[in-house]
């Protein structure tokens, strides 16, 4: 029997409160940057609250799938961070329960999360873009709210141009109006200058109601062409003057059936049936294109008679010179000949290409049907995968609040974006396999939540910089140096009678070491990779060396300090092959690039290893004599 213990509640509360929040903050935020796109289809047309009210929740349902992911990680990566934070975290694992298990109530809550995406996705999504692309396109549809700048012309107005000096809003009067009427075209513009005006909308918001004061208007009386110098017009002066111009300023709703072809306003089963019957569409129409062009459109356009037919189907083509019958043909003949063939040859190419388009575009609409179809997946399973992100960097950031986390959360979603859009324009574009570009994203990001969940389920360091920076100086070789002091309280003073003789030992084996091995010359490429082990000759040197080191440390004498600190701290695998396995090291061998890399990396510290035996020699007679000086 299921049973919910107290600590999943508590868990799931703490997770939840945090989800609630952030999921509205990531649906506002990406909501304003979809209203950004629209902005100019909003602005000065005078909407209607219930139409923007449509646009807003109809846009907000649109959203939700994508919100989800990013607030999943960002509640994750807040509630773990704050375990951590109050050492919560901490006294669930002091308990022995393991991360794993601290995050299964959640992992489940999230799977139903996932179901609530994908029925969003599936159900909700295409009812919701096939109403906002309705409601989008009938707002670009309609006509702004007349309102004329001063100074400036106004072309708002279908077939009309306006320009006035100066308006008073508190009265509508406009004052030095000039209007032109392009209506007959741009030469045959009528003119119109008044002293004052007004503008008013009908009753029915489908004219605009203009009055005219004290003003001329000019018109040509014939069309004008360029021969033209003098064209007559006409004048007439009028104290005042009405019209009525078109303008429909209302909101007309367009066809909802005008999105009902597109992608993403159709469920999993209306994608698929549209898929088949695309595909179906272009295998007969392809097969119809290549009968037309291999029967048809190679073939003499004229017609001819059974005689001609039966002579042509006889003859034999390669018996014939045609160069030598178009240099006998004459020049008028030729022309003909060139123009037929040219005129034929751009239609077949013109022909060629519209069916390659009409072929291409039917590739283009399922792919992204495919696309879309795929989509509805891999929304649905990223708030999954983000958890298993933000969960464990949570527990390895343990820092709550709104700081790091925040930074956190939005460099991953931003990576996932990056990602996952290149993926979709790959897949839309035929440069990938769909399902290969749709699911780009998923697959990098699984193997990051696996890779962080392990690492944060054993405590293993990941983001603690020390341990990336230890790695890189490993690498490249860089060594730290020594930095003894003088120490406050000694309690064994160094045996300054027996030290000499143990310096001696070491520069004795020092040297035999450097004999021994050539260090300074290139070692044997095959043989490197065949043999050899741990060097036990300079791990030995290595430990007598810290050994004395330490001891000496103990002393009061500044001098011999300071001289401790030159001694190298000798890296005893650095001169070796590089990996612990043989058959490692066998194939970084074989594989050349990699072989000779490791190889010249090899030599480099085995010449550095015999200038740290000269400067262990070295460094032992400094000693010594310093040693005899104390002894003295």
């Amino acid at each position: 029997m299921l049973r919910i213990k107290k600590l999943d509640i508590f868990i799931v509360k703490s997770f939840f409160l945090l989800f609630i929040g952030t999921f509205f903050i990531c649906l506002f935020i990406f909501m304003m940057q979809f209203l950004w796109r629209y902005v100019d289809e909003l602005v000065g047309k005078g909407l209607e609250m219930s139409v923007m009210a449509q646009f807003f929740f109809y846009s907000a349902l649109t959203l939700v799938p994508v919100s989800l992911p990013l607030a999943v990680l960002l509640a994750s990566l807040i509630t773990f961070g704050n375990f951590g934070e109050r050492y919560e975290l901490l006294a669930m694992k002091a308990a022995g329960i393991s991360l794993l298990k601290i995050m299964r109530p959640l992992a489940i809550f999230v799977c139903g999360l996932v179901g609530v995406s994908f029925y969003f996705q599936n159900v909700v999504g295409p009812i919701a873009q096939s109403k906002l692309g309705t409601l989008i396109l009938s707002m670009k549809q309609k006509s702004p709210e007349v309102d004329i700048p001063e100074g400036v012309f106004y072309s708002e107005i279908p077939d009309y141009n306006l320009k006035i000096a100066k308006k008073n809003r508190n009265t509508g009067m406009l004052y030095d109006v000039l209007i032109y009427n392009l209506r007959d075209g741009f030469e045959n513009a009528h003119i119109i200058y008044a002293d004052s005006g007004r503008m008013e909308m009908t009753a029915d918001k489908q004219h605009l109601w203009l009055h005219l004061y004290s003003g001329d208007l000019f018109e040509n009386l014939k069309a004008q062409n360029l021969k033209s110098q003098n064209v007559p017009y006409r004048r007439e002066s009028f104290r005042e003057k009405h019209s009525i111009i078109e303008f429909n300023s209302d909101f007309n709703m367009v066809d909802s059936e005008i999105m009902s072809k597109q992608s993403s306003a159709k469920d999993m089963k209306q994608l698929e049936a549209s898929i088949d019957s695309m595909r179906l569409m272009g295998d007969s129409i392809g097969r119809q294109y290549y009968t037309e062009v291999s029967q048809s459109n190679f073939r003499p356009s004229y017609t001819l008679n059974k005689e001609d037919t039966i002579k042509i189907e006889a003859a034999d083509i390669e018996a014939y010179d045609i160069d030598s019958l178009y240099d006998v043909a004459s020049l008028v003949q030729k022309q003909k000949v060139i123009t037929a063939a040219a005129g034929r040859a751009e239609n077949i190419a013109n022909d060629i290409s519209f069916k390659t388009y009409q072929m291409e575009d039917n590739d283009t609409r399922i792919r992204k049907h495919q696309t879309e179809w795929h989509k509805k997946f891999t929304i649905s399973i990223s708030c999954l995968l983000f958890f298993f992100i933000g969960a464990p960097l949570g527990g390895i950031i343990r820092k709550g609040g709104l700081g790091m986390p925040v930074i956190v959360s939005v460099m991953v979603f931003i990576i996932y974006y990056i990602i996952d859009n290149t993926g979709y324009k790959m897949a839309r574009d035929g440069k990938w396999i769909v399902w290969m570009g749709m699911w780009t994203s998923s697959a990098i990001l699984a193997p990051l939540g696996f890779f962080l969940t392990y690492k944060s389920n054993k405590d293993s360091v990941v983001l603690n910089a020390d341990a990336y920076i230890n790695w890189f100086k490993k690498i490249v070789g860089i060594r730290s140096l020594r930095h003894l002091f003088k120490k406050e309280v000694v309690i064994n003073d160094p045996d300054y009678e027996r030290l000499p003789g143990d310096l001696d030992r070491l520069t004795v084996e020092c040297k035999a070491y450097m004999t021994k091995n050539h260090l300074t010359k290139a070692p044997n490429y095959f043989k490197l990779w065949m043999t050899g082990g741990k060097d036990n000759e300079v791990v030995d040197i290595s430990e007598q060396l810290e050994l004395l080191v330490e001891e000496m440390s103990n002393t009061k004498s500044v001098t011999l300090l300071n001289t401790l600190n030159n001694y190298p701290i000798i890296p005893v695998s650095a001169h070796i092959r590089p990996f612990h396995k043989y058959w490692l090291n066998l194939a970084a061998g074989i594989i050349f690039p990699i072989g000779l890399f490791f190889y010249f990396r090899i030599w480099a510290f085995r010449v550095r290893l015999s200038r740290d035996m000269e400067r262990i020699i070295k460094n032992n007679e400094q000693i010594q004599f310093i040693i005899q000086n104390i002894n003295k």
